[in-house]
Order: C-alpha cells, then sequence, then structure tokens
C-alpha cells in the first residue's frame, strides 16, 4: 500500500503542477489579494477534483462520456472561463480600488475554483484512466481500499500544491510593482479565454 500511496503522491504533483485554468485564475487573485485569494482558488479546484475522482475511481466514469450530461457541463465551463477571463481584462485596464479594511479578500474565490473543476467534465476520463492504471498494477490485489490508498495519496499531494502554489503567488505578488501586476492580470485573462477556447474545441465530434 504505501507503494500505490508515494506512487499517488507523485501523480498528484505532475497533475497539479500543470499550467491550467486554475493556476491563471489563482494568479490573477494572487497578484491582487495576496495568499488568500490564491489558496481558495486552488483548494475549491482541489474539491471538485475531488468529486470527479470518487466518479472515476468507483468506475461511473463512463456515464459522462454520455453527450446529455457531457455538453452542458462543458458550456457551463466554457462561459465560466470566458466570463473570468474578460473580467480579468477589464481589472486589468481598470484597477478596483482597494477593498476596505476587514473586507475578506478572495471572497467567492473558492466557489470560483470548484466550479472551474466541476464544469471540466474530461477530468472523470483521467480518473477513470487512472483506475484502470492502479487496476492493471495491482492486477488481482486491485480493490476498493487500494484505490482508496491512490485517491488519498493524491489528495494529500494537491493539498500539499495549493499551500506551494499559493506561497510562491504570495511571494510573487510582493516583489512586483502594479504596472507588472496589471500586465499580469491581463495575461492570466487571454489565458483563460484560451483555456474556455480549448474546452469548448473539445465539443467539436473527433477533436476529443
Amino acid at each position: 500500500m504505501s507503494e500505490i500511496f508515494m506512487l499517488a503522491l507523485w501523480v498528484g504533483l505532475l497533475f497539479n503542477a500543470a499550467p491550467g485554468a486554475v493556476f491563471s485564475e489563482s494568479l490573477r487573485r494572487g497578484v491582487r489579494g495576496g495568499f488568500r485569494p490564491a489558496f481558495a482558488v486552488q483548494v475549491g479546484s482541489l474539491a471538485g477534483d475531488a468529486v470527479w475522482a470518487l466518479l472515476g475511481l468507483a468506475g461511473v466514469g463512463a456515464l459522462f462520456t454520455v453527450p446529455a450530461l457531457r455538453v452542458p457541463l462543458t458550456v457551463t465551463g466554457c462561459l465560466l472561463l470566458g466570463w473570468l477571463g474578460l473580467t480579468a481584462l477589464r481589472d486589468a485596464a481598470f484597477p478596483r480600488p482597494a477593498p476596505p479594511p476587514g473586507t475578506r479578500p478572495g471572497r467567492g474565490a473558492l466557489a470560483v475554483g470548484a466550479a472551474m473543476s466541476l464544469g471540466n467534465p474530461w477530468n472523470v476520463v483521467y480518473w477513470s484512466g487512472a483506475a484502470g492504471a492502479v487496476s492493471s498494477v495491482l492486477g488481482s490485489d486491485a480493490g476498493a481500499a487500494s484505490l482508496a490508498v491512490f485517491f488519498a495519496g493524491f489528495m494529500t499531494s494537491s493539498l500539499a500544491w495549493c499551500f506551494i502554489s499559493a506561497g510562491l503567488i504570495a511571494i510573487l505578488r510582493k516583489a512586483l510593482p502594479p504596472l507588472a501586476v496589471r500586465v499580469l492580470e491581463a495575461a492570466c485573462g487571454v489565458a483563460l479565454l484560451a483555456f474556455a477556447a480549448l474546452l469548448a474545441a473539445r465539443l467539436i465530434p473527433g477533436s476529443a
């Protein structure tokens, strides 16, 4: 079981360290608000990933290949990413005033992170494949306990990455002048729009 846990730690690190829409949104919010909003986006996304992981490891991922489920979720994810991208460009062009003292930075960031993850039903394909990979490695020893250990290892690694990523963003924020923050915010907006387009392209038959 320890081998499965260590494998899951590495898989989780590789999965989370890859640049993507969640990191872009974490970076956008973090360079404005610091550690807490960046961390909230990451943890929210992790909660969404946990849902897809449980579905994929449970073997019900095939349900989300049905267009009646996959298409509405994907469209919702595209609209969310598009809205976040446009919001980032707006905030870069017309910076908002600093929130009043006592206001929680990153309010709603947790929900946004979760929605970003849940709006990408293709994540369940990854987890269905992970379940198959674990089963093929373990053979007859594969079972619910082994998959649970894999899930625990992945989530442990992912939670550690939430702290690492948000911490690095908070350090970067302190080093950036205001103009650089606006440029980076605009770049995140463009990246989010690009990710929205890529997710939308997966709805085209033969592009998945």
